[in-house]
């Protein structure tokens, strides 16, 4: 598996406060999300990724480059969208754009290429010779984008990509983070709203208090995935029939909830109903949300 990142035992601290306590994950390359309620360790950890700080403990690589050792060609292969406010307000962004450019090392010309086709990218064509400072936030958000993918970088961190935009802007910015992939960008998104996630990554790595709870796809994991069935009539039947066959199920009025590992759950349900003489109403694919996934695992330490 080509990985994105990995880390073996990774710890750092503050002092006395501990940020992550032996961090132990393989990510692959793609569309990754990093989530964690606030203070989970979610910056930190990309922060020890990116070569800005140093781990306590243990050992990290991206791109299969070392992280304590080779720092400088993991920042000519990523890109870093921060959280805080990075931007220079006293420049215009087509400026900014070929200074960042060229800072990775492209030519002036192909500097100025690239920053204009990056600005189109994120919809700031318009308004490129605007101070940054005159920018309203969604804007502000849009540049930090465009500059952390002005040097085409294979992999790119955005920490809290939607932090401040209102609905609008919010989706605006999932489209965009959604489409880097068709660029050949992977992506790991740092957030502590689990929608965003969902609607733009394929992977996740959840963290509590710098511990790791789960890393995974998205619905990969079979027992997360679950079937819910409304039937007519008495569920009793089917409820013990879908039992016997070895499915978990849970019971609500007349819905009921079905989930197996070892066998498709459609065909499963079908074959219970048939054998019961039960009535399906309806179906409905009900796979776990990260909501459901991240407070089970944090209820389960």
């Amino acid at each position: 598996m080509e990985t994105a990142f990995t880390t073996d035992a990774l710890g750092h601290a503050y002092g006395r406060i501990a940020a992550l306590h032996s961090l132990s994950v393989e990510v692959p390359r793609g569309r990754t999300g990093l989530v964690g309620a606030n203070g989970a360790g979610k910056s930190t950890l990309i922060k020890i990724l990116l070569g800005i700080i140093e781990q306590t403990t243990g050992r990290a690589t991206v791109l299969d480059l070392d992280t304590g050792r080779e720092t400088i060609p993991i920042r000519s292969v990523v890109g870093y969208m921060p959280e805080g406010e990075c931007l220079p307000l006293d420049q215009t962004a087509a400026d900014f754009m070929v200074y960042a450019a060229g800072t990775a090392g492209l030519p002036r010309d192909a500097a100025r290429q690239r920053a204009s086709d990056v600005l189109t990218l994120v919809g700031l064509d318009e308004e490129r010779f605007r101070y940054l400072g005159d920018y309203s936030t969604g804007m502000k958000q849009r540049a930090k984008l465009a500059q952390a993918i002005v040097h085409d970088p294979s992999l790119v961190f955005l920490d809290e990509p939607t932090a401040g935009l209102d609905p609008s802007g919010r989706e605006e910015m999932l489209d965009l983070i959604a489409r880097l992939g068709s660029f050949g960008i992977d992506v790991v998104v740092s957030s502590h709203v689990l929608r965003d996630i969902e609607r733009t990554c394929d992977w996740v790595v959840m963290l509590d208090e710098g511990t790791l709870l789960h890393a995974g796809p998205i619905g990969g994991a079979s027992h997360e995935r679950r079937i819910r069935v409304q039937v007519n009539g008495d569920a009793t039947p089917l409820v013990e029939g879908l039992r016997s066959a070895g499915a978990l199920v849970t019971v609500d009025d007349r819905r009921i909830t079905v989930a197996h590992d070892d066998r498709d759950t459609y065909d499963l349900i079908r074959d219970a109903a048939a054998a019961t003489g039960t009535s399906i109403r309806n179906l409905d694919d009900g796979a776990a949300s990260l909501e459901e996934m991240f407070l089970r695992r944090g209820a389960g330490r």
